[in-house]
C-alpha cells in the first residue's frame, strides 16, 4: 500500500482553532475563502445525505447479522433440533459425509483438529443450524470471508498459530466489522474496550480500532497467541477468547483427578462437566461446524457463494476533522466504499484536533492529498451529529442548527419524526458553515439492561455457571462489592457491562462472576 501525506498546511492561530472547532488547518498562505455558491451549498446538503443514507445501510446490516447471532448463541445446549426433510444434508448425513470427507486425510485439510470431533452431537446440530436457520446470512458472511480470510491467515501464520482459526470471525461476528454485541463487544473480533485497550487498540467517542479489521487482528492474534501459550490448546485457547482464561483454568482444576497434560479433548471434558456457561461450551462445536462448511461450502449446499475481493486501498495522513464523505468525494469513489475501508472512524468523520491515516482506494491517494491540500477549511465537514436529549423533537434539533426538518430527514433516512429516543444520533447538514466548538457532542455512553434488571429475589447460591447475583444495598460502591466477594472490580464491571463513570443504585442486581 502507499501512504500520502497532505504537504504544504500550517496550523492556525489558538483563537481561531477555538471558533472553529478544532479543524482549522488551512493551506499556507492561502488567500480567503469566498462566500459559497447556492449550488456549492445544495452538493454538500447532498454529501451529508449521502453519507447518512449509507450508515443507515450499514446499521440495517449490522442489525441483521446480530439477529443471526443471538439466534446462535442462545440455542439450547439440552436438545437437538429433529432431522428435517428439506436439510440438503441431515443428521446422520451429516456425520456420514463428513467422515467420508475429511476421514484419514484431515491434517492434510485442517490444521485444526477437526477429525475426532466431527461426529460430536453439537457440531452436527451448528452444521444444520447453518445450513438452515442462518442459512441466508451464512451465505453472506461466506462471502466477506475473501474480503479478510488472506490478511488473516497470514497474520495468524507469522504467530505460528494455525491458520484455520481464521473461521472464528464466522462464529464472533459473521465477519462485521461494526458488529456490536449485547455484552457491548464490538467489531470482527467481538474485543471488550478493557481487553481491546490491553493489546494496544485505540478507543474514543472518535476512532474505535475495535472496528479497524487490520488492526483488531493483530490485536486478536496476539490475544490468541498469549492464550495458547497459557493453557497449551488451540481449542482451550479458543473457549478462553470467548469466556477468559481464568474461567477455564477454574473449569480444568475441577476435572476428577490431576490431569497430567491438556490437549483439545481437554476442552470437551470440561463442557460435558457443565462447569461453563451455555455459549463458551458450544464455542469450538461452533467453530468446527463452521470451519466445515466454509472450507468446502458446496458439499454442505452453499454452491454459489460469491466471495468479494480482498480490500486493496493507499494511505492518505489527514490532518484535522474531515468527514468521510467529503474525502470520498476527492476520492472519486462511493461514500459506502469509504465506510468499509475506514468503519474506525465511528461518527463518519476523522477527529478534531489530531491527525490520522485514511484508506482510499487503491490508485487514489496521490489524488486525494492534492485536492485536499486546495479545499477551503469550510468544504471539509457538511455535518455535525446531534445526540437526542430528553425532550426534544425534530423541529427543536433542526432549530438549533438552522436546518429545516426536509433537511433533517433527508439525511436519516430511518429516523422516525415521532419516535425519537434518548440518546438517538441524527445526523445534520452544515451547509457549508464552520462547525462550532459547541456542536461536537460525544455519545451517551450505553446502558445495558442486563446490569440494571431488577429482581424479586436474590440467589446467594451459585447458577449453573458458577455465578452469583449482588443486590446493592444503601452506601454500597462498586469497589467495596467487588472486595466483599473477593473479585477484581475489573472483573465485577465487565461481567456486567459497566464501566467506572457507571452510577449503582440501591435495588440494582450485579453478577458476581466465579473465581
Amino acid at each position: 500500500m502507499k501512504r500520502w501525506t497532505v504537504f504544504g498546511l500550517s496550523m492556525m492561530s489558538a483563537a481561531a482553532i477555538a471558533g472553529c472547532a478544532g479543524h482549522a488547518i488551512v493551506r499556507a498562505a492561502a488567500p480567503p475563502v469566498p462566500p459559497p455558491m447556492p449550488t456549492q451549498l445544495a452538493a454538500r446538503d447532498s454529501s451529508a445525505v449521502q453519507l447518512g443514507t449509507a450508515l443507515a445501510r450499514v446499521e440495517q446490516d449490522s442489525a441483521a447479522d446480530q439477529t443471526a447471532l443471538d439466534s446462535l448463541h442462545e440455542r439450547s445446549p439440552d436438545t437437538l433440533t429433529p432431522p428435517r426433510t428439506n436439510v440438503s444434508v441431515r443428521g446422520e448425513d451429516v456425520r456420514q459425509e463428513a467422515e467420508n470427507l475429511f476421514g484419514a486425510d484431515a491434517n492434510a485439510t485442517f490444521d485444526i483438529d477437526v477429525t475426532k470431533f466431527v461426529g460430536n452431537r453439537r457440531v452436527l446440530e451448528y452444521l444444520e443450524f447453518f445450513q438452515l436457520d442462518a442459512r441466508d446470512r451464512f451465505e453472506i458472511w461466506l462471502s466477506r470471508l475473501g474480503r479478510y480470510e488472506g490478511m488473516i491467515r497470514e497474520r495468524l501464520r507469522t504467530r505460528g498459530l494455525p491458520e484455520d482459526l481464521v473461521y472464528l470471525t464466522l462464529i464472533e461476528s459473521g465477519l462485521s466489522n461494526t458488529a456490536v454485541s449485547r455484552a457491548r463487544a464490538v467489531g470482527m473480533w467481538q474485543f471488550m474496550s478493557t481487553t481491546g485497550r490491553g493489546y494496544g487498540l485505540q478507543i474514543d467517542p472518535w476512532v474505535d480500532e475495535r472496528r479497524d479489521p487490520f488492526k483488531a487482528t493483530d490485536a486478536a492474534v496476539n490475544h490468541l497467541q498469549d492464550l495458547v501459550q497459557r493453557l497449551g490448546s488451540v481449542y482451550l485457547a479458543a473457549a478462553a477468547y470467548n469466556a477468559g482464561a481464568g474461567r477455564i483454568e477454574r473449569a480444568i482444576r475441577r476435572l476428577p483427578g490431576v490431569p497430567d497434560s491438556v490437549d483439545d479433548q481437554t476442552f470437551f471434558e470440561i463442557a460435558g462437566r457443565r462447569n461453563l456457561r451455555r455459549e463458551t461450551r458450544d464455542y469450538v462445536p461452533k467453530l468446527i461446524a463452521a470451519a466445515l462448511i466454509a472450507k468446502q461450502p458446496s458439499r454442505y449446499g452453499f454452491t454459489d457463494i460469491q466471495r468479494l475481493p480482498p480490500l486493496v486501498f493507499d494511505e492518505v495522513s489527514v490532518p484535522d476533522a474531515t468527514g468521510l464523505d467529503v474525502l470520498a468525494r476527492l476520492a472519486d469513489t462511493s461514500v459506502a466504499a469509504l465506510l468499509e475501508l475506514n468503519p474506525q472512524f465511528v461518527r463518519g468523520i476523522t477527529p478534531p484536533g489530531r491527525g490520522v491515516v485514511v484508506r482510499v482506494p487503491r490508485g487514489r491517494g496521490a489524488g486525494v492529498a492534492e485536492r485536499y491540500a486546495d479545499l477551503p477549511v469550510t468544504e471539509r465537514i457538511t455535518f455535525v451529529d446531534h445526540y437526542v436529549t430528553y425532550g426534544q423533537t425534530l423541529s427543536t434539533i433542526a432549530q438549533r442548527y438552522k436546518v429545516t426538518v426536509t433537511m433533517l430527514q433527508a439525511a436519516n433516512p430511518r429516523l422516525r419524526a415521532h419516535a425519537l429516543r434518548v440518546g438517538q444520533r441524527v445526523i445534520v447538514p452544515m451547509s457549508g458553515r464552520v462547525v462550532p466548538r459547541g456542536a461536537w457532542s460525544n455519545p451517551p455512553e450505553p446502558r445495558v439492561r442486563r446490569a440494571w434488571r431488577r429482581y424479586s429475589s436474590v440467589s446467594a447460591a451459585p447458577d449453573s455457571d458458577g455465578n452469583t447475583r449482588h443486590r446493592v444495598a444503601p452506601g454500597e460502591t462498586a469497589s467495596g462489592i467487588a472486595h466483599q466477594h473477593g473479585i477484581g472490580l475489573t472483573a465485577l464491571l465487565e461481567a456486567n457491562d459497566l464501566t467506572m463513570r457507571s452510577v449503582i443504585r440501591p435495588g440494582d442486581v450485579l453478577l458476581i462472576p466465579s473465581r
